[in-house]
Order: structure tokens, then sequence, then C-alpha cells
């Protein structure tokens, strides 16, 4: 470690913060959960399972799980409020409860938020700042969509598609529910909806939500369980799947769902390049980098896990990334002073450990930021691989943990090449000073979502998706409601 590193390692010491710890009181987990099926909430058959805290490995509740018969009449039920309510409701109609739901979620935000980082291990700061107010302005937004979907772009009158089966990640689990739940109830779909084994309870505190905003039963039923859960209701009688996850899993629902007349949205992995040009504004940029790879433990689809320097840059970027780092604080996710919380599940722990030492066996060196460990839990210090090369492994295969591969180029061209060399194609960041650079750069890049001079920010107005292995379809904006509707009459 360097003299300054070292330095700022002890004036981070000297400075350090008081413990500033989150109430888990404003929280009342039951200490079991059915299934929300029709309104009510129900028994499942398959074998319970308990979600716990991955900072202390501390069980939270038990889960019940859905078997196949249970998906069914989940289905069932939401087909029934399809035909006989919800899609005979004004789009007016259906926009107030929308309204509804987003103005209950900020009343419960700091509750959610809770929910939240106890069950998913993000810093409570990320949950209360970025995830629950960004579900509200889903809600709000897609609100106001209800009653305008023949200015949506599929001509006079367009119809919902029906039932939509969603299935979503454990990463951002309320806030995928709502990038899901929105639009398909303001096109006049109903919902069932698994969320993921690890990150259960936000959904089925949404569920409540439902029920205290009136929502007419069946509209929203959610089931819980694991990947057989969610293979069910694939295969279950829905006009729609949209997923986000892993690539191999939607490669799996695509050839489930292949000969059907079932549409998909599929939301999948990525390898994000960030790039930072000799003429971007450093300081900015450093803060950038660590938002793209650090935000929520790198457990992010999109985070920016490539870094690409311009070859004159590198050693001062990465040494100022370095002391950046030293600054960052692992601890508690309650705790408001934290920056990096816990990863998600042994499972993913497991998996980032692997992929770091292969990086450092295929030759990449390592540095982690030196901070103290937890004994109980799932924890990873933020890690930067520099002398890595285009074939490296962790340079092609989604970690989705706080693990940064730094690479260089010497020209615009050389970084185009380098960015777009990946399977997948989801999101990039650019760092420059100059307009028509970015412009031009942008122009080049095979990503579906592109940042300049900043990353990972999100409105509900703007369409997020990929291209190559990150999926199809987009979510977001007018895009994201047109993949729950069928053109009506021209």
């Amino acid at each position: 470690m360097s003299k300054d590193i070292q330095q700022a390692g002890e004036e981070r010491r000297f400075l350090d913060y008081a413990p500033a710890p989150e109430s888990r009181d404003i929280v009342r987990l039951r200490p079991s959960y059915g299934l929300f099926i029709d309104g009510d909430w129900v028994d499942g058959h398959g074998a319970p399972f308990t979600t716990i805290d991955p900072s202390t490995e501390a069980p939270l509740a038990e889960i019940a799980v859905a078997d196949e018969a249970d998906v069914a009449l989940a289905v069932a039920a939401a087909r029934r409020a399809y035909d006989k309510v919800w899609s005979r409701m004004p789009g007016a109609e259906r926009g107030k409860y929308l309204f509804r739901i987003a103005r209950l979620v900020q009343e419960r935000a700091r509750e959610l938020a809770v929910a939240e980082s106890l069950d998913n291990g993000k810093p409570i700061k990320e949950s209360r700042d970025v995830d629950v107010p960004l579900v509200a302005a889903w809600f709000f937004y897609y609100a106001g969509w209800a009653d305008k979907l023949d200015y949506a772009g599929l001509g006079a009158s367009p119809r919902a598609l029906g039932v939509a089966g969603q299935v979503i990640p454990w990463n951002f689990p309320l806030l995928m529910l709502a990038w899901k739940i929105a639009p398909a109830l303001a096109a006049g779909n109903t919902v069932v909806l698994k969320p993921a084994e690890t990150t259960p309870l936000t959904a089925l505190l949404f569920a409540d939500i439902c029920r205290q905003a009136g929502l007419p039963a069946g509209v929203v039923n959610i089931v819980t369980g694991a990947g057989e859960t969610g293979r069910a209701l694939v295969r279950a009688e829905v006009d729609k799947v949209a997923f986000t996850g892993s690539t191999a899993v939607g490669r799996e629902i695509a050839k489930a769902i292949a000969g059907t007349e079932k549409r998909a949205t599929l939301e999948l992995g990525g390898k994000a390049a960030n790039i930072v040009f000799d003429d971007a504004p450093i300081d900015q940029a450093i803060e950038g980098v660590v938002n793209g790879i650090f935000f929520n433990q790198g457990h992010v689809c999109c985070a920016g896990s490539r870094l690409l320097v311009q070859e004159s840059i590198h050693d001062e970027l990465v040494d100022r990334l370095k002391q950046r780092l030293t600054t960052l604080r692992l601890g508690s996710p309650l705790d408001k002073n934290t920056d990096i919380g816990a990863i998600n599940s042994a499972e993913q722990l497991e998996r980032i450990r692997r992929l770091s030492e292969l990086g450092e066996a295929e030759g990449a060196e390592r540095w982690s930021a030196p901070c103290a460990i937890p004994e109980q839990g799932f924890w990873f210090a933020p890690t930067i691989f520099t002398n890595v090369s285009t074939s490296s492994t962790i340079a092609r295969e989604e970690i989705f943990g706080p693990v940064l591969s730094v690479l260089t180029f010497r020209t615009p061209a050389e970084a185009v090449a380098k960015a777009n060399n990946t399977p997948y194609g989801l999101s990039a960041g650019i760092w420059s000073d100059k307009g028509s650079k970015i412009l031009a750069v942008a122009d080049r890049l095979r990503a579906g979502v592109i940042w300049a001079n900043t990353f990972n920010r999100f409105d509900p107005a703007s369409p997020f998706g990929g291209y190559k292995e990150s999926g199809y379809g987009r979510e977001g904006g007018r895009h994201g409601l047109t993949a729950y509707l069928k053109a009506g009459a021209r």
C-alpha cells in the first residue's frame, strides 16, 4: 500500500463516524407469510423456507412456497380479475389505484426501506434515498399513463395482453416489483409476481399495500418460492412473461415459451464499460466510478464493472480511486453511515470469491480496501484489479459484486472496441468534457443505456434494456408500457 493511501486510511479512522443505526421497530414482521392470492393470504403446498438477514444470518420470517397447483390458482385468480373487473375498468379509474399505491409507498417509505435493507443487505441510505423514492415515482408515472393509452403509439384503443407472469431478482426487490407491476396495471393487465427466494419480504409488504389501497382482489397476486415456482409461473396460462435476472435463466425462459403466443421482456446480465478519457473531470469521474460499481455492493446488472482508462491518466486515476475507497465504510446495513453493506447470500459471496481468486490466478493484480470484516454475515471488501487483459475471466464474466476490473486504451476507437468486446450490451458510461466526443463514442457503443458524465441514474420516463445476452425488450417510459399492450384499431 502506498504512503498516501495508508495516510488516507489513518485519517479515515481518526474521523470515524459514530454509529447511527436506523430502528428496526418501524417494521413489524410476522413470524410467517403465506401466498397472496385473490386478495387473501393462503397456505403454500411446498416446503416453507426461512429468509435471513445477510448481515447477521439471523432468521427474519418463515416464507411459504408455491407449487404448480398454487401458481395455477394464482393465475386463475388473475384471469378472473382481468375478465370481470380490471380490463373493464376505465383507465382513469385504474390510474386512481396506482396513484393511491404511490402515496402509500411514500407514507410507508421508512418501513419499506428498513425491510429492504434487512432482507437484502443493502445500506439503509440507498434503500431510503434511492430505491423507495424510485418505487413511488414509477407508480406515479404510470398512473398518469393509465387514461392515455391511445397516445402510447399503438393506435387508438390499444388492448391489454391479459395476465402477466413476472419474476424479479434479489438485488432491487421492491424497485424491480415497481418496474414490473406499475406498467402492467396501467395498461389494464393483471399480475402474478414471484419475488426472489432470498428477498421476498418487501413484495409481501407490498401485498398489504395493495389491500390498503383497496385494489380489487386478484389484480395483484404474489407467490413465493425458488426456481421451481418461477418455472411453474412461466409454464402457466399467462399471456406475458417479464423476467429480470441471469442470462442463463433468461435463455431457459426463452426456450420454454418458444412456439407459444406468450410475449416476453427479458432484462438480463451485463458487463458495462465505464470509459474515462484524459480530458474527463477527474474528481467527478472517480465518484462516478465508485457509484458505478460499489453502489449496492455491485449487485447491479448495469454496474460499471469494467473501467476503461486512457493510458495517460491511468496511474493517477487508480491511485486516487484507491484513496477514495479507503473512505468507504463497510458495516451494518441499518447504519446510516454505511456505504458498503452485506452480500445478499452465501451462494453469491462464494461466486465473488471464486471469480476474484481466478482473476489473481490469471495474472491480474488485486487490491482491496482496508476494512474490518464482521465475523457474522456475508461480506466482501471493495476490490480493484489492475493489469487486466480483455481475455481475463473477470473482464468477461458478470461477477455481480464489489469488484472492479481496470483496463487501458489509447484512442477512442480502441476504447469502443474494448467496450464492445463482450457478449453483453446493457449499459455503458462515458467521461469527457467534450460533448462531441461523448456523442461520437456513444453512437458506436453497443449498449442499451449510456450515461454521460454520470452513472446509475434512473428515471421512470426513460426506457431501460439491453442488446445481445443482456436480453430484449425495454422497461420504463412509453416503451415499458407498450410491452404490456397490443395494437388496437388503426
